[in-house]
């Protein structure tokens, strides 16, 4: 079996066993799980880019003016934020964060801290801009919602890679994607992959025939 026909199997089998109405959207995961890596001696940090979007992200930006596209934490307002409770909160309110690259250092020094370990301080990867025009942040946005960072913190990979509400093909489609992308990525490609599995919010796990 075709490695496309595997995960459309596989996305049909998971929501013919998950028939229950929920009162929202579950997200649909995929999970790698490693062999051969070892995650204390080797880093694994990527975005992989999606075909199809998995939802329009909160997004807010650290930049010297105001935009019309996303909520701005301006540079002059930045000393506002000098209660942990203040940031925390503004952290948590936003999944994704942009930064005019000249701001980076002030970024860094008042919101390192928080912003870091959950993932979500600018990078050059896909946050730092070179400058604060409408344009560059509106093809940035579109970017970021349809992108998943992962991080490898255990022999085990899971992303977020689609809403149940997305035709089945185009769920395969996002899932084939960020299967092929982590697969470049890993040191030894697919001898670094134990198994695939994928699941919804609310259901159980279940293998990928690869």
């Amino acid at each position: 079996m075709e490695i496309n026909d595997s995960f459309l199997k596989a996305v049909n089998k998971l929501r013919e066993d998950n028939k229950k109405e929920r009162k929202f959207d579950q997200t649909l995961d995929i999970i790698v799980n490693l062999k051969n890596f070892d995650v204390r001696k080797q880093s694994f940090n990527i975005f992989i880019n999606l075909p199809n979007k998995i939802k329009d992200k909160k997004i807010a930006g650290f930049f010297e003016k105001d935009s019309k596209l996303i909520n701005v934490i301006k540079k002059d307002n930045f000393l506002m934020y000098k209660n942990k409770k203040d940031i925390k909160k503004l952290v948590k309110n936003y999944d994704f964060f942009l930064a005019n690259s000249k701001l980076m250092p002030l970024v860094a020094t008042n919101f390192g801290r928080f912003l870091g370990p959950k993932g979500k301080m600018p990078s050059p990867q896909l946050g730092i801009l070179i400058n604060e025009e409408e344009p560059l942040i509106k093809s940035t946005i579109e970017k970021i919602n349809k992108s998943v960072k992962i991080i490898v913190k255990q022999p085990s990979i899971k992303a977020g890679v689609a809403k149940l509400s997305l035709e089945n093909e185009k769920i395969a489609e996002n899932l084939i994607s960020v299967y092929n992308q982590i697969l470049n990525s890993l040191p030894k490609g697919i001898d670094n992959v134990r198994n695939v599995k994928i699941k919804l919010t609310m259901g159980k796990p279940i293998l990928v025939e690869i």
